[in-house]
């Protein structure tokens, strides 16, 4: 058994949960925010018997994608900085960060 651990920008979590769902995988979706942009984002847990990791992962792969997209880094308020406005920056965001993990014990209850 293994658990698939995947960090998803909110924007593609809703077409990954129906696209697992179609194809018969179960996830728990928790809240979470990305380190970098600060921006929201989706963890999904997702225990798979560990034949079936590849097809989950192929699953991500085509549901997940990059994209560009323009970001305003956060001002700095810190007492000896000036307030000021950065230019927008262009970033890739999207795609999804995975963990697989080896669960000693799976039980449902």
């Amino acid at each position: 058994m293994r658990m698939i651990i995947a960090m998803v920008q909110d924007q593609d979590v809703h077409k990954l949960l129906k696209a697992l769902t179609e194809h018969h995988y179960s996830a728990t979706k928790l809240a979470s925010t990305g380190g970098f942009l600060r921006q929201g984002n989706t963890t999904l847990m997702i225990g798979v018997p560990a034949e079936k990791v590849g097809e989950v992962m192929e699953i991500i792969k085509e549901t997940c994608q990059t994209r560009k997209q323009l970001v305003t880094p956060l001002a700095s308020v810190g007492p000896s900085m000036n307030n000021y406005m950065q230019a927008p920056v262009e970033v890739t965001v999207g795609g999804a960060t995975v963990f697989v993990l080896e669960v000693a014990d799976f039980i449902k209850i």
